[in-house]
């Protein structure tokens, strides 16, 4: 895997995930309590023996650089492995942003030239799942494809939403459709059994979505983007271009936990699922294949009478005399007495404040850090540093679908109450 080179794509702004990306690129945004998005291709790079990486991304990037400079450091004595963030930035001869992911990539295609490597292994940033791209790298090897696209076998309702692809039995492309519908969508059908599903999955799932994974051999992927230069998009553009003149497409199908958590409802969801027993549909416990994040050396959790039920909590936290059920309690979390949290994601802090900083916050009229006494929270994210008072309710007692509230602190995006970075919730607020 030494002649490969990867290549993760941040995304733009981050519109689905806001308010998470308020201050942070969709890559950095906390993940399971302790770790972020980004860890997870970092992760799969490593343990695939790919260790030559760039993070392309253009929007509050100053997070993503701190937690990949603290966290991965490959450049040992005798390698040249990294892990490297791109910034879009403007130029003579590119005055613009990133306009697209291809677009994103021919941008600094010229860095990218400069590597002595054979193939290129385009990823996102934010996706959940664990895949051993060394094997797909060598299925596209062995096939002497010029293009190889990571497929996921999905039902009708999925398929949708998604890119797809139709196949012959071998996994040679021969028509890819963004997004079809209606007998569009039924003409993309193909029989997933060839891929190895047993006859019932692939019953229920006979369309192959791309995953907007990709692995492009280095002379097509650099011919496509000088000849086309107003393609910006490799699902929309580069590949059905590529289908026409004739190159070689080839599909790796992936029948394995995948789960795209680019937007609050599906973020959310994608966190608390992590909490089921006794087999979640992703875990982080893999000693073969960890993900990896930055260590932080904090002390074990102290727990003082308190009751928790099917939830992750994580180092550094405190918890007095509460009631936690179904949540993910990241790093740092401090939960005091009398509370109830259920059906909710706390992002914990990225400091401790001692015990005598909260007495004389709590003099001063100020709110400490983390949620408050007697308070009850459900159905909520609240993100990272936030205070939260006694006696608080959030609830989303209307039963709001979408709202913003950036004045008070909060958005309500999928049902969903997201308490922002760094805000804080009076006592006695009703939300």
């Amino acid at each position: 895997m030494k002649r490969v080179l990867a290549i993760i794509l941040g995304g733009g702004k981050g519109s689905r995930l806001y308010p998470l990306t308020k201050m942070r690129a969709k890559p950095a945004v906390p993940l399971a309590g302790k770790y972020r998005l980004i860890d997870i291709p970092i992760s799969n790079c490593i343990n695939s023996g790919i260790e030559k990486m760039y993070v392309l991304t253009q929007f509050n990037s100053a997070s993503l650089n701190r937690h990949i400079g603290r966290t991965y450091n490959l450049n040992g004595p005798f390698g040249q492995g990294f892990v490297e963030v791109l910034a879009a930035q403007q130029t003579p001869d590119s005055p613009k942003w990133f306009e697209g992911t291809a677009d994103a990539v021919r941008k600094y295609q010229w860095l990218f030239q400069e590597w002595d490597v054979d193939e290129y292994l385009i990823l996102s940033g934010d996706q959940l799942y664990r895949m051993d791209y060394s094997l797909f790298v060598q299925h596209h090897r062995d096939n002497d494809a010029d293009l190889t696209v990571a497929a996921l076998p999905v039902d009708e309702a999925q398929a949708e939403g998604f890119g797809l692809m139709r196949t012959d039995d071998l996994g040679n492309i021969k028509e890819f459709s963004e997004k079809p519908t209606g007998e569009n969508l039924k003409a993309m059908a193909v029989d997933t059994s060839k891929f190895g599903l047993s006859k019932e999955s692939a019953a229920e799932k006979p369309y192959l979505a791309s995953m907007g994974i990709y692995v492009f051999s280095r002379n097509t992927l650099f011919d496509l983007l000088n000849k086309f230069p107003n393609y910006t998009d490799f699902g929309k553009d580069i590949i059905p271009e590529a289908l026409n003149r004739g190159d070689t497409l080839k599909s790796y199908v992936f029948d394995d936990y995948w789960e795209d958590i680019g937007t609050i409802g599906a973020f959310f969801e994608s966190n608390l699922a992590l909490t089921e027993q006794p087999k979640p549909p992703f875990s982080f416990y893999d000693e073969k294949f960890p993900i990896y994040t930055r260590p932080r050396f904090l002390p074990p959790s102290k727990l003082v009478d308190a009751q928790i039920t099917d939830s992750i909590v994580c180092e550094g936290t405190i918890l007095k005399s509460c009631s936690i059920l179904h949540c993910v309690l990241g790093v740092r979390s401090r939960i005091e007495s009398d509370s109830v949290l259920e059906d909710t994601l706390v992002m914990g802090a990225d400091f401790f404040e001692s015990p005598e900083e909260r007495i004389k916050l709590r003099k001063g009229g100020g709110t400490p850090l983390g949620v408050g006494e007697g308070t009850t929270v459900k159905r909520a994210i609240l993100d990272k540093n936030t205070r939260i008072g006694d006696n608080v309710v959030i609830i989303n007692k209307d039963r709001v679908e979408e709202a913003d509230k950036p004045e008070l602190g909060f958005y309500i995006r999928n049902g969903i109450v997201v308490v922002v970075k760094n805000a804080t919730i009076a006592n006695g607020t009703v939300i």
